[in-house]
């Protein structure tokens, strides 16, 4: 699960923060009678529109939203403003009570803590997690105030995070197999389980329609993932995929799909322990079906299946608040074609420029600058694997890979009719022929609601250098703006539209100087059934400009 993210607009100022957490209160009061019943475990989507919805009432829902994105802009803003508050910690009473007020599920945590303690654990909490479970404009309201279905799972409560680096990892229950459930378990009278066979063109089509029509979107619905056919065979067919962890529901009338989940096997390393387990993704509902209490039940059937199985951990992400993520990561955006995302609505003009200085300001050259620099070959895969299982030992939260994982991940091998999903380049040492480099960025569009227009977006995913290695940073530094550089170039040559990047790995490095704005979406990382202290790599951590955030780098991509 993911969230959608565009760049953001300038910070606002205290004051700003002030009126909008006014507005946002107010919003909540008016909501108060709101019935919307939507899951805990849906992905954070406006429902569509009833039949016959009134323009007012369309005008109201959007208001909302608005709303919203402003108590969004008033307090993340800039990383760079210094008068902006960093945690809830920095908030006055006043400002944390109202934030409280409109994030329900929080207030309701912190109400059970002792006192003593939950300025304690202001500290540690990023204003992020205040504002993705905010209840303005009706989005989760219900589920985030009661957590009643995360109550019953195995997973970390916000008490638990109080705690800190007391946690001592490990397991949160231990399953007996024989008690497993060997039968699904029951879904709302009208709906059936079905086990989506991926090789089946077919199906697979039909879990891409569902997903282009009603997966992420951004909080003001103008921007929706438009995951590809390609991609999604790349995605959910890693090494050891099983066609029993992809999981869909049908109506019993139509045998319409109308929900879906999915998962497959990994290895991640967890400072030093290593876990067998599951990454959960593209949990999605059909918008008509969001009241009918699914996404509870395909997570249930999910976890059962993988219990099955043997595994007993999962890692999943999501852009809202659940109890309760090991980090979080801040969507950052480096626009390739400013005058594309301008004319959408991705990008705005900041005040004071034109939109001739923007294009000037994100020109890129023709070509690569790094010697050696060429894209990576099958037989380079036992190198880089060497080079990336030696560059993931720095941080405390990994995926473990081998030499059939690099190869599905890094050179995916396609067939000829399927569009190219990752691109993956190395430096080689032409005397020696050792790989002292490598980087790659992966393909995901995401749809213009109500226009046929797509943003191409290159997600930078892997990458390592030797760099990491030195004692001095300085070098890493320059090193990776280098590489960067020349990620951005190969990017714009392949027709893409922006790169995005999260707040982790050793990305702080080179985010401003390679010009990246910072986007308005956040990533919270979660485990299940695995209790560990909070993981370094996310906005809760540190001071984006801070470059002291390297001597604790902790979370890599996922």
């Amino acid at each position: 699960m993911s969230e959608e993210s565009k760049e953001a607009d300038a910070a606002a100022n205290l004051e700003a923060l002030e009126d909008a957490l006014k507005e946002a209160k107010q919003a909540t009061a008016e909501d108060a009678g709101d019935e919307g019943d939507s899951s805990a475990g849906e992905e954070d989507e406006q429902p569509a529109p009833a039949n016959g919805e009134s323009a007012a009432a369309g005008a109201a829902k959007k208001k909302k939203r608005s709303k919203k994105k402003k108590l969004k802009q008033a307090i993340l803003g800039s990383v760079k403003s210094e008068s902006m508050p960093k945690t809830a910690a920095d908030l006055t009473s006043d400002q944390l009570n109202a934030l409280l007020d409109v994030n329900p599920a929080l207030k309701a945590e912190v109400n059970a803590m002792d006192p003593k303690n939950v300025q304690e654990m202001m500290k540690r909490l990023n204003l992020a997690d205040l504002l993705t479970g905010l209840s303005v404009g009706g989005k989760n309201k219900k589920d985030m105030a009661s957590y009643k279905f995360w109550q019953t799972q195995p997973v970390q409560t916000f008490q638990d995070r109080e705690k800190g680096s007391a946690i001592e990892d490990g397991p949160l229950k231990v399953i007996d197999i024989d008690r497993v459930r060997k039968e699904p378990y029951d879904l709302p009278d009208g709906f059936v389980y079905v086990t989506m066979d991926l090789d089946d063109e077919v199906q697979l089509k039909e879990v891409y329609e569902l997903l282009v029509n009603h997966y992420v979107e951004d909080d003001e619905a103008m921007f929706r993932f438009n995951y590809s056919i390609s991609f999604l065979n790349w995605a959910l067919k890693a090494p050891g995929w099983t066609k029993e962890w992809h999981i869909g529901v049908r109506t019993t009338g139509s045998n319409k799909l109308v929900a879906f989940i999915s998962g497959i096997p990994m290895s991640i390393r967890v400072r030093a322990n290593i876990l067998s387990c599951s990454e959960i993704n593209f949990l999605c509902i059909h918008k008509k079906l969001r009241s009918k209490r699914l996404a509870p039940e395909l997570i249930k059937e999910v976890t059962r299946r993988c219990y099955i199985a043997n595994v007993y951990q999962a890692i999943y992400t999501g852009g809202v608040i659940l109890p309760t993520p090991v980090s979080t990561c801040r969507y950052f955006h480096r626009s390739l074609d400013w005058e594309k995302l301008f004319e959408v609505g991705f990008s705005p003009l900041p005040p004071g420029s034109t939109k001739t200085r923007q294009v000037s300001k994100y020109k890129l050259p023709t070509d690569p600058l790094t010697p050696n620099l060429r894209p990576m070959k099958r037989e380079d895969a036992k190198q880089v694997l060497d080079l990336l299982t030696r560059y993931l030992q720095r941080s405390d939260l990994t995926q473990m890979f081998n030499k059939e994982e690099v190869v599905h991940w890094l050179m995916y091998q396609q067939r000829p009719s399927d569009e190219q999903v990752v691109w993956s380049y190395v430096v080689e040492d032409p005397e020696t022929k050792k790989i002292t480099d490598f980087f790659s960025f992966y393909c995901l569009e995401s749809t213009v609601i109500g226009k046929n227009k797509v943003v191409r977006a290159a997600y930078l995913f892997y990458y390592a250098t030797d760099a990491a290695f030195q004692d001095d940073k300085k070098v890493l530094k320059v090193r990776l703006n280098a590489l960067m550089k020349d990620a951005l170039i190969l990017a714009k040559r392949a027709k893409f539209d922006v790169m995005n990047a999260l707040t982790l790995m050793d990305n702080p490095l080179f985010l401003e100087e390679q010009k990246f704005g910072a986007g308005d979406g956040q990533l919270h990382y979660y485990l299940f059934n695995y209790r560990t202290a909070p993981i370094a790599g996310g906005i809760d951590q540190r001071n984006q400009a801070d470059e002291k955030f390297m001597d604790g780098v902790g979370l890599v991509m996922l």
